[in-house]
């Protein structure tokens, strides 16, 4: 008998952020968050996102034991302006028992029911900048920082209860030369799309001399990604949430910037360090040693994730990207990079997997999320 109880309590919040932990402890692949982080976005006192959304947390229980989680969410912002009338699901962990997996989705499906919605989706968060999308190839592939893992038969289960695949991302690991090296392609192409557009480059010495183009940014990346299937427009409040929760972990010089002739920001990438080893020894805290850990991440790695890239819709498919990579192929060799990870782009998104396709690659991971009517 599946018992199942709505977080309500800090314990239960607790017990809720603490449950992969118990799930993943013996497995080589699964990179904790910072629970104080988990904690934080899941309250409604501290994410800002719940100023344009609901949501309710789930804990199942087997025999006193608990044995899964589930959050279920509803962006007003989605449904209400872009009128797609979804409840989403995300926090998704659980045993190997149907039962269990059963049991959460059937209450999202009854949190979507009450809130009038018509489809459920998931895995995702609250807005595109959380993690998404449930992992189907790569189990034996590290997640990163802003990525998540979960076992095989998690999609074996979905399919079971009736959920088909929707989107689906794909991952892709990059050997990146000496600059010397890279692909004159690249280098070459750079330079003529540079002097034929006027461009000019943003560089940045340090953080605070990032902060007044953040919001252009977040505004780049809207115009970006609009019309892709899952778009939902980030609120200026949730800038700046995302603001203080990322930017204190990016060195300035892994953000590229380049600007028009007339000084308007037209693309930008922002790349972090692999956080991915020192999470993995920090267990979820940065207390005693954790932070230290991060921090020595932050500068002597020679790995590296994709984090955000924004190209302006007038600027796409003209070769703006290879002037980004090119500039940011100077950092990865001043900081001794060799190798990079991309994130999770959506199988549609052609334009940016085209430029992989210069430099010795690995697809290492895919993910899809999953939706069934309700």
């Amino acid at each position: 008998m599946i018992r199942i109880l709505k977080a309500q309590t800090s314990a239960h919040f607790k017990d809720f952020v603490k449950f992969p932990f118990e799930l993943y402890n013996d497995n080589p692949f699964w990179v904790p968050p910072i629970s104080k982080e988990e904690l934080q976005v899941i309250d409604g006192s501290k994410n800002p996102v719940f100023q344009n959304a609901d949501a309710s947390f789930f804990l199942a229980y087997k025999n006193e034991k608990l044995v899964g989680r589930i959050a279920a969410m509803v962006n007003w912002i989605e449904v209400n302006e872009l009128k797609k009338r979804k409840v989403r699901f995300g926090w998704f962990d659980f045993i190997d028992d149907l039962e269990v997996s059963k049991a959460l989705l059937n209450e999202v499906t009854l949190f979507g029911k009450q809130h009038q919605l018509e489809f459920i989706e998931g895995p995702v968060g609250f807005s595109n900048l959380d993690k998404a999308g449930l992992l189907v190839s790569g189990f034996e592939e590290m997640n990163t920082m802003i990525t998540q893992y979960n076992f095989p038969y998690y999609a074996k289960h979905l399919e079971a209860l009736g959920y088909e695949k929707l989107a689906q991302w794909v991952e892709y690991e990059i050997k990146i030369a000496t600059f010397d090296e890279s692909p004159e392609k690249v280098k070459r192409f750079a330079k003529i799309v540079y002097d034929r557009y006027q461009l000019k480059l943003i560089d940045f010495k340090k953080t605070s001399d990032i902060l007044p183009y953040v919001e252009q940014m977040f505004e780049l990346l809207a115009e970006t990604y609009k019309d892709l299937q899952t778009f939902v427009p980030v609120q200026p409040y949730q800038i700046e949430h995302y603001k203080e929760k990322y930017f204190r972990y990016i060195h300035p010089e892994y953000i590229k910037c380049v600007a028009d002739k007339n000084g308007r920001l037209i693309a930008f990438v922002i790349i972090m360090p692999s956080f991915t080893k020192a999470l993995k020894k920090a267990n979820g805290s940065l207390l005693p040693f954790g932070f230290l850990r991060v921090l020595w991440a932050q500068y002597f790695n020679n790995r590296a994730s994709f984090y955000l890239i924004g190209v302006h819709p007038e600027y796409q498919n003209k070769g703006v990207t290879a002037v980004l990579f090119n500039e940011i192929q100077k950092t990865f060799n001043k900081r001794g990079i060799t190798i990079v990870e991309t994130n999770p782009e959506l199988e549609e998104n052609k334009a940016i997997q085209q430029m992989w396709k210069n430099y010795e690659n690995r697809l290492h991971k895919k993910r899809a999320t999953f939706t069934k009517t309700i």
